[in-house]
Formats: structure tokens, C-alpha cells, sequence
């Protein structure tokens, strides 16, 4: 089993191959209704999250608690799809939403410039220059973004397991080559891998019962999980609301013990 993400450029084919891929290994395939789904599962108006997910870095560094929602909504999303082990998931920057678990296959397709030019004016009905300034613009904003957000270049070879350049591969070939990699021993699930997994997918089921509910949702906090042992920082607004922390961690299915080390500050934001 395995986690299959693959990351692309605009109009770079990748969605193609993501299904294609999935449909090869019967895993589930999502992309864009991970953020629909974030959204309505923790309370967040899609409208308002895609919204905010469009603004430059420079409105984020002015609420820098919001990023870290917004990400988690994602995060907790895209871990509630996976089904037996299995997903295939695609998307800008999909390659950095789930570090540290060993089995998933981080997969780069890339395209040359005039096949995704020809894509971008098809779709969009933009004349050649129209396309190509609209990809560049989405290329750089998408650079921005990783660096803001993870400190890295989104397109740092090493942040991928594979690179697959469909001007020269067929996306049956393509698919192909992933599915084989998926199934091979280097991207099965490890004892470790699973703990990693089960300890993200906690931390992050505990997180979005904060979010959810009245007493906490307005809070800036931060969720990790070892073992069913979940450890609760970041900033509240009252004493009201620290007391309410245990107490609906504890109702999450396999939360064993709560550590809650919130402070009560002013980084509160919804």
C-alpha cells in the first residue's frame, strides 16, 4: 500500500495521470475537494478558504495563525481519504503536505512550456502571449508560496522520489512507471511509516475537533500526537478556553493522554 502524491505545474497533464493511476490501483484520487471538504468539516466557508489561499505571502505574514489553519484544514482533509493505506492525491506543492511518512511516493510531472501553453489557451481561450504570461504568473506565485510557507524551492529535486517529463513519456507509460513504484518494497508501509501516519492523521482529527467547537475554534493552536499522546500549543484568549482543551481532545477516538502547554496571548484570529 501506499501514498501516492503528485505534484504539478500549471496545466502540466498531472491530473490525468493522477487518475489514471489511481484507476490502475483502485486508490482513491482526490485533488480540489480536499479544500471544498477542509472548508465544510471544519466550519471554514469554501468561499472564504479559497479566497485567502489566493492572497500573496505578505497578507499571511500578517496572520501567520490563519496560514496554519488553513494548512491544517488541508492536511486533516486529504489524511480523513485515505482508505486501506491508500490514496493517490494531486496538486501544487503536494509533494511537502505529508512529511515524514516514509511510504508516500512523492512524484513531480512536468511538461514543456508549449504543451502547457497550448492547455492554457485552450482552456482559458487566451491568445499564445495571454497563456504564457498567465503560466508564468502562476509558476512564480506558486514558488512564493512554497518558500513562505515550507522554506524551501517547490521544484528542489530532492523534495521528489521521481520526475516524470511527459514530453518524453507517455502518460500510459507514466502511469505505468507509478504503479510499479507504488507496489515495490521501497514505498511499502513500515511499522514506523504506519506510526507516523497514525500519529499525523491523530494529531490532526484533534486539531479539527478544536476548530469545531464554540468554546475553541477562535484559538491559535498547534497539534501533535505520539502515540494517542496529544500535546495541545499555541495561543488562547481566555482561561475559559484552556480548561475546554482537554476536555474535547480527550473525546477524539484514541487520544490516551492530553498535554495541553496553550498560553493565553493574543494570536487568536478567527
Amino acid at each position: 500500500m501506499a501514498i501516492i502524491t503528485i505534484s504539478r505545474g500549471t496545466l502540466s497533464g498531472a491530473k490525468s495521470v493522477a487518475e489514471q493511476t489511481a484507476t490502475r490501483l483502485g486508490y482513491p484520487c482526490v485533488s480540489r475537494e480536499v479544500i471544498v471538504d477542509a472548508a465544510r468539516e471544519c466550519g471554514i466557508e469554501e468561499g472564504k478558504l479559497v479566497s485567502i489561499m489566493d492572497e500573496p505571502p505578505p497578507y499571511w505574514k500578517e496572520a501567520p495563525g490563519k496560514r496554519v489553519a488553513y494548512l491544517n484544514a488541508i492536511v486533516a482533509a486529504l489524511l480523513e481519504r485515505v482508505k486501506g493505506g491508500n490514496l493517490v492525491y494531486h496538486g501544487h506543492l503536494a509533494h511537502l503536505l505529508l512529511h515524514g511518512i516514509s511510504h508516500v511516493l512523492r512524484v513531480r510531472i512536468v511538461a514543456n512550456l508549449e504543451f502547457r501553453v497550448r492547455a492554457m489557451m485552450d482552456q482559458e481561450g487566451l491568445d499564445r502571449e495571454e497563456a504564457i504570461a498567465a503560466i508564468d504568473k502562476l509558476d512564480k506565485h506558486r514558488a512564493r508560496w512554497a518558500h513562505f510557507l515550507y522554506g524551501v524551492e517547490w521544484q528542489d529535486p530532492s523534495l521528489f522520489d521521481v520526475t516524470f517529463n511527459l514530453e518524453r513519456m507517455s502518460v500510459e507509460g507514466t502511469v505505468c512507471a507509478i504503479a510499479r513504484l507504488a507496489e515495490s518494497e521501497d514505498f511499502r508501509a513500515t511499522p514506523d511509516s504506519l506510526k507516523a501516519h497514525a500519529d499525523l492523521k491523530l494529531g490532526s482529527q484533534v486539531w479539527t475537533a478544536l476548530i469545531r467547537e464554540e468554546r475553541t475554534k477562535g484559538s491559535s493552536l498547534r497539534v501533535s500526537a505520539n502515540d494517542g499522546h496529544v500535546t495541545v500549543v499555541g495561543s488562547v484568549a481566555s482561561a475559559r478556553v484552556l480548561e475546554a482543551i482537554p476536555e474535547v481532545a480527550r473525546r477524539v477516538p484514541g487520544v490516551k493522554e492530553v498535554h495541553c502547554e496553550a498560553g493565553m496571548g493574543s494570536d487568536w484570529f478567527w
